[in-house]
């Protein structure tokens, strides 16, 4: 195993896109972060329904669409190669290959997780409660950070599976993209609020994100442990697929 985590991480490292990528992941999350934390004013804490953890870490929306773009290429781009051949020719145990893609895919975006997510906290603690609006105290923010940073490495997963299941990058994105935004628009547009609730307890981001509410949890569609949970559930569910897809093709 340690060989062939060795063998992922030195080809993730070489290749340009990588550094560029998780460059990406931080500077948009952050930016956007910076960008809403500034603009949000409430005229008083006690009518003010935004949640200043959620306003904290809005860039994580546009990060996670870069993180799931790095990690369907990190298996992708082996297949339009036919760099997979080579691969899985020196490396032959299909799922301790998956699986090492899967190790440094998660390190490298929880990394960039950490550098993105703490510098949009710190700010959004510097900057809120000067707009009108009260942060959060440090027990609910630290299951904030921390859950934020694991709800970026658990997209990195889902992508990859979905990534080894169709190989081509453009279907893969696009599937990524869809199962995150897809079901809170369509709940948005269903009329039935039970409907709704379901449709946001069960989709990967919005389900995920409910890590980050810190505000009315009681009435919240799910609670923040278990919309993490359902967001791990999709990302395992998608790795399975995949390698039971890897073992039954041919490269």
């Amino acid at each position: 195993m340690g060989a062939t985590l060795h063998a992922e991480w030195t080809k993730a490292r070489t290749v340009p896109t990588t550094m560029w990528l998780l460059g990406g992941v931080v500077t948009l999350t952050v930016m956007l972060s910076a960008l809403v934390t500034a603009s949000t004013k409430c005229g008083s804490a006690a009518t003010c329904a935004a949640d200043p953890a959620k306003i904290s870490l809005t860039g994580i929306y546009l990060g996670q669409a870069v993180v799931g773009v790095l990690a369907v290429l990190a298996i992708s781009d082996e297949y339009s190669t036919g760099m997979i051949r080579v691969t899985l020719a020196a490396m032959p145990r299909r799922g301790m290959v998956l699986t090492a893609k899967a190790a440094v895919v998660t390190g490298m975006v929880l990394v960039a997780g950490v550098i993105a997510v703490l510098p949009s906290v710190l700010m959004g603690r510097m900057i809120l409660p000067g707009n009108g609006l009260v942060f959060p105290a440090a027990g609910p923010m630290l299951r904030v950070t921390v859950g934020s940073i694991l709800y970026l490495g658990l997209i990195g997963l889902l992508s990859l599976g979905v990534a080894t299941m169709v190989r081509d990058s453009a279907v893969a994105i696009g599937i990524v993209l869809s199962l995150l935004f897809v079901f809170p628009i369509v709940a948005h547009f269903v009329s039935d609020p039970i409907w709704q609730r379901h449709l946001e307890q069960i989709g990967p981001m919005t389900a995920g994100l409910a890590i980050q509410d810190t505000v009315d949890l009681s009435n919240q569609p799910i609670s923040p442990w278990t919309g993490l949970g359902v967001l791990a559930a999709w990302a395992a569910g998608a790795l399975l697929l995949g390698r039971l897809v890897l073992a039954m093709r041919d490269a």
